[in-house]
């Protein structure tokens, strides 16, 4: 839903988004972020500069109760940022082909709607979570849901409604099996908050045209020498899926469905 010219969910609340503009008008690459993230991350930032520099259109989006997002945090999870992604895939023009990249639980969030969403054209995921329910028990296991909060930190308490709805889930692999759209995924062999194993657990469901690329001593935030690297392998992924080579020009179009964004604050991103 865009009112002006803003991107609200199905509950109402206003999605925060960056436009990094490019002159492509017939494709959009959007970029979600993990659990305790938000759009203004430094992989994301980096990540959609450079596409944008090479005439990629990139919208960064911070899901609801997340960074300058409205709603509130102990709201947040898969399936309710599975919504934030379809209201925004639905204020995209209808000829535009979309990328959609997204890291970590952002990642799932990928999966669960390009199986089911075909306006999602590309699929790349970075260091994208596929187990769960596992990872929930791993990192908050201990954690009391409705009184604890995550990883030690008071601005992220531990919601039931978060717990139960990545139990249910359980795992990806079912929406891996669906998916008809080519999907790259890129994870770090150091990760420690989403085993590298749930990328290989995922490409090995997959039946779709698929690439795996594992970056040797990165961790699951990816550090700036990783960089270059993920944004030539995105590039060239997009430049084969999305749009011909040659298309690239100088002259940068603003879709119709940009609105005022503001810099979100810093936070941790861990999932």
């Amino acid at each position: 839903m865009i009112t002006n010219g803003e991107i609200r969910n199905r509950q109402g609340e206003q999605i925060d988004h960056t436009f990094y503009p490019g002159s492509r008008p017939e494709a959009l690459i959007i970029l979600g972020h993990g659990l305790t993230g938000n759009k203004d991350r430094p992989l994301l930032v980096a990540l959609a500069e450079a596409l944008s520099a090479q005439c990629w259109p990139c919208l960064t989006i911070s899901f609801s109760g997340n960074g300058d997002s409205e709603g509130k945090f102990q709201e947040s999870n898969i399936t309710k940022e599975i919504g934030d992604l379809q209201a925004v895939l639905e204020a995209v023009p209808n000829d535009v082909r979309v990328a959609y990249i997204g890291h970590s639980m952002g990642g799932a969030v990928g999966v669960l709607t390009a199986a089911r969403d075909m306006r999602i054209f590309t699929l790349i995921s970075l260091a994208g979570m596929t187990h769960t329910a596992a990872f929930v028990q791993r990192e908050f296991g201990e954690v009391t849901p409705g009184a604890g909060v995550m990883w030690e930190d008071e601005n992220f308490p531990l919601s039931e409604k978060f717990v139960e709805d990545l139990t249910h889930i359980g795992d990806t692999l079912a929406a891996a099996k669906e998916l008809l759209q080519p999907w790259l995924l890129i994870h770090g062999s150091d990760d420690d908050t989403v085993p590298i194993q749930d990328g290989h657990d995922a490409y090995e469901a997959a039946t779709c045209e698929k690439k795996w690329l594992e970056i040797p001593a990165e961790g699951h935030l990816f550090s700036e020498n990783s960089y270059l690297q993920i944004s030539e392998e995105v590039a060239a992924w997009l430049e084969l899926h999305v749009a011909p080579a040659g298309v690239c020009s100088t002259t940068l179009k603003t879709p119709e469905f940009t609105g005022p964004s503001s810099a979100a604050s810093a936070q941790r991103e861990r999932g």
